[in-house]
């Protein structure tokens, strides 16, 4: 009786989840959304039985479990109106401290109604079924061992979008390995089918040799957000005028939507690997472009207006090759919140550390703001309505552009301006439920979440803007930098200088909920869904909404993506485990 009230409330929980996201229709959606909650509902029963045995007849242990599984699941209702999905163990990790102002937005009348409702329907249902004969329970098992049975086939054939998978049961799985780690040798970014010519830019390697270098990682900024990129509004006038002086990638990529594996890529010019820890990265051992500029006489700074204890970024970021590696603790500032300090502040400290260096010392300054954060908050009202978040989040990003502008004038204030080259791109996407239930910038790796402004400026080298249509990846600032410094790459690099060469594929993942890889080639982008192993197929070019699914019309096309996208994950999750390895 409890395992079938337990059943009972998975459904309640699942029914309103649908309700605030929709998932297509189609004659096997009812079975494939039940199927975990059947599987899951099955192991409660199991281990229900157990407990009864156990305590020799008291039931209060499995009243207690039930309770608290129950209570679990009512929450998840919570978390899933908002970002669409059940918690995850990568999730929990990332609820700490420095979120508190986004996790306490969403404590709201609206939520805890939902989460009334299931604690409810959880207390209800046993009292409803206290009486159910014997024969029903049984009928009701046997008919849930067969929906489990089948639930493997049913993901695979129907698309939910991740709305199928049990609260309980996606905590367990995300804490596993989803992908075998295996070392494979290819080029993974090669692309099957040939690509097209690139630009040229061998003009310029080497012409920045000696040059300062300013690396600004633009958080929470997309592409699509910006005026340069096709956006209405120009929520970045700066970095708009910047742009037509600048070399402008139009398909630039971040390799993981979330700005900590992120910078690892940009940092190392590595990929990161599904289902592994942040602070496995932080034990690579493979050179930085921090330690590469170090060597050839760079002074090298690290300054982030948010904190370093979220989520391992300080693994990330210490023993890397920087000098000087400061966060909002380090800074302090004028305005303070759970997730870090005003960005005045934060710009007036990579100017103050610039004037303490030695006259003539070239430098490597890496400004990490986090003004586009969510939730949004700035401390000067910025040029848009501030009620819905897509316009709060414009403000955002116009008060970080105001800090972009700051640290141009300081440094042409030192007369520094033509002496440097200056690199900005965000560190992945923001979105706002372009696609349903994306919500944010982590869970899914549309092009709301992974395409990125990119551009390069540099004074005297770059004589007019530019826009460049070859795909481009973060993982390739790194070497494209020392390219212009006339500097070799470390060979452990998986990244490729933009400058020449072919044109490559953009490979990106993302791995907080769903487990997703993805490509782009040329006017095609791959998504591919390891759980159920789904593919699908997008022209972006003719779809940049990416709402036609070409993967039944393009199969071959679609065979070979998915392919390549499997073998470079277990092959990337191999690369990481051996080079983080202590020596």
């Amino acid at each position: 009786m409890r395992a079938l009230s337990l059943f009972g409330v998975f459904v309640v929980a699942r029914a309103l989840v649908i309700s605030f996201h929709p998932v297509p229709f189609s004659p096997l959606l009812p079975l494939s959304l039940l199927a975990q909650d059947a599987a899951t509902a099955l192991v409660f029963a199991g281990i229900d039985w157990i407990l009864c045995r156990i305590a020799r007849g008291t039931s209060w242990p499995s009243w207690i479990l039930y309770g608290g599984l129950s209570f679990y699941t009512a929450v998840n209702v919570g978390v899933a109106r908002v970002l669409s999905t059940p918690l995850t163990w990568p999730m929990l990790r990332a609820a700490r401290g420095t979120l508190g102002d986004s996790i306490r937005q969403q404590v709201i009348p609206e939520n805890l109604c939902w989460i009334s409702v299931v604690l409810l329907a959880a207390a209800l249902l046993p009292w409803a079924l206290w009486k159910t004969p014997r024969k029903v329970c049984w009928l009701a098992g046997t008919f849930g061992l067969a929906l489990a049975s089948v639930g493997p086939t049913l993901s695979a054939r129907v698309d939910t979008g991740g709305a199928d998978r049990n609260a309980l049961a996606v905590l367990v799985t995300s804490f596993l390995p989803r992908i075998e780690s295996k070392a494979l040798a290819g080029d993974w970014r090669e692309s099957p089918f040939g690509s097209a010519p690139a630009e040229d830019l061998s003009r310029l390697r080497g012409k920045a040799r000696g040059r300062n270098i300013v690396l600004m990682m633009l958080e929470s900024t997309g592409s699509r957000s910006l005026k340069p990129y096709g956006a209405n509004d120009d929520p970045m006038p700066h970095l708009t005028h910047l742009a037509n002086q600048a070399l402008l990638f139009e398909a630039a990529y971040c390799v993981y939507p979330e700005s900590i594996k992120g910078l690892f890529s940009v940092l190392t010019s590595l990929y990161p690997a599904l289902d592994t820890k942040p602070e496995m990265h932080g034990n690579v051992n493979v050179p930085s472009i921090a330690a590469v500029l170090s060597r050839n006489g760079y002074k090298t700074g690290l300054f982030h207006s948010g904190r370093f204890m979220y989520l391992g970024m300080e693994a990330i970021v210490r023993d890397r090759g920087f000098e000087v590696v400061e966060d909002a603790g380090d800074i302090g500032g004028n305005h303070n919140s759970s997730f870090g300090i005003d960005e005045p502040s934060a710009v007036r400290r990579v100017l103050d550390w610039i004037d303490s260096l030695p006259s003539g010392s070239p430098f490597f300054a890496t400004y990490l703001p986090v003004a586009g954060h969510h939730p949004y908050e700035t401390p000067e009202k910025g040029p848009f309505p501030d009620r819905e978040e897509p316009d709060r989040h414009k403000n955002a990003l116009h008060y970080s552009d105001t800090a972009l502008a700051q640290l141009l004038q300081g440094l042409q204030q030192r007369g520094l301006e033509n002496n440097t080259v200056f690199l900005f791109a965000g560190d992945h996407g923001e979105a706002f439920n372009q696609h349903e239930g994306n919500y944010g910038h982590t869970f899914f790796i549309w092009e709301e979440n992974v395409r990125v402004p990119c551009l390069v400026l540099a004074s005297g080298i770059i004589e007019q803007g530019q826009r460049l249509g070859r795909i481009a990846s973060l993982i390739d600032l790194a070497p494209t930098v020392l390219d212009l410094l006339g500097l070799e790459a470390p060979s452990e690099w998986q990244g490729r200088s933009l400058l020449h060469g072919p044109q490559r594929m953009a490979l990106f993942l993302t791995d907080y909920s769903l487990a997703l890889a993805g490509l782009r080639d040329g006017n095609w982008k791959a998504i591919h869904e390891i759980e159920s192993g789904r593919t699908k197929l997008f022209d972006v070019h003719l779809d940049p909404a990416e709402r036609v699914d070409l993967s039944a019309r393009y199969p071959g096309k679609s065979e070979a993506y998915r392919k390549i996208l499997l073998e470079w994950c277990k092959s990337q999750r191999a690369q990481i485990t051996e080079w983080a390895k202590p020596e």
